[in-house]
């Protein structure tokens, strides 16, 4: 019982190390002051009237939900055939261990290697160019919550639904799409906060006319140190910890991530 309290001790003082950072903001975005000083001298919702009010951080959030829910749904498409393929053993394991390979890269070197890909092809500055490197990122990551999807399903379903005639493609979209789509429904949530938070990347192939929110925000902290950045940065965790925890409600996104 002593270890069993002790062990709970240690794990809520880590939770508390680790979310201090974040009280800190939420706090900051409340402030009155003109600057990130703390603690602050008064207390307002002005810097959230503020980033509604600022015309090139809506702009620049329209542009990563647009482009993350494109992204999103490309991987998809590509990740699930290849998970498929991956579960099934339809292909070596080296193929999935490549499937991985952009996230043993760090950002920085990826950014740049992608730079210098896309900028003879004339796609620097684009949403084609964007939406690629984007879906260069996230695609391990549905691969991966797919591939374990997929192997968790019992293999005797597909089975007995093509020893009854189903066509292979048939035995897919009437019993193996339906029986993964929890795990479907989690790989794109994953894939669409990965690419609406990505920075280092879009540094590298955004253009003064095309801006994702994250690349706004950091290019805002260079020239200025006010609370608008805590207020946005609060709004961004609060619409995350929705989003999660409605789809790990509805599907278990928690569980389904935990076992990759």
């Amino acid at each position: 019982m002593k270890v069993g309290r002790f062990t709970a001790v240690l794990a809520a003082c880590g939770y508390g190390f680790l979310l201090s950072p974040l009280l800190l903001v939420c706090l900051l975005s409340f402030s009155a002051d003109d600057y990130l000083t703390f603690p602050p001298s008064g207390w307002s919702l002005r810097w959230f009237g503020a980033l509604v009010a600022n015309g090139a951080m809506l702009q620049a959030a329209r542009t990563s939900l647009l482009l993350a829910s494109v992204v999103t749904l490309l991987a998809l498409a590509a990740g699930l055939p290849a998970a498929l393929a991956v579960a099934r053993g339809w292909v070596p394991g080296a193929v999935a261990a490549l499937l991985s390979a952009p996230l043993l890269l760090p950002t920085l070197v990826l950014g740049l290697a992608l730079l210098m890909a896309l900028q003879p092809l004339a796609l620097v500055a684009t949403w084609p160019g964007l939406a690629l490197a984007h879906i260069v990122v996230v695609l391990p990551f549905v691969v991966r919550i797919m591939t374990t999807a997929l192997s968790a399903l019992p293999a005797e379903l597909e089975a007995a639904a093509a020893t009854l005639g189903a066509s292979p493609l048939r035995v897919f979209w009437r019993v193996t799409l339906p029986l993964a789509a929890p795990g479907a429904i989690a790989a794109a949530t994953l894939a669409f906060l990965v690419s609406f938070d990505e920075v280092v990347i879009s540094l590298f192939l955004v253009g003064p006319r095309l801006t994702t929110l994250s690349v706004a925000l950091f290019r805002y902290t260079e020239s200025r140190t006010d609370p608008l950045v805590a207020a946005l940065a609060v709004a961004l965790i609060a619409v995350t910890v929705v989003v999660v925890l409605t789809v790990d409600r509805l599907v278990g996104f928690t569980r389904t991530i935990g076992r990759t």
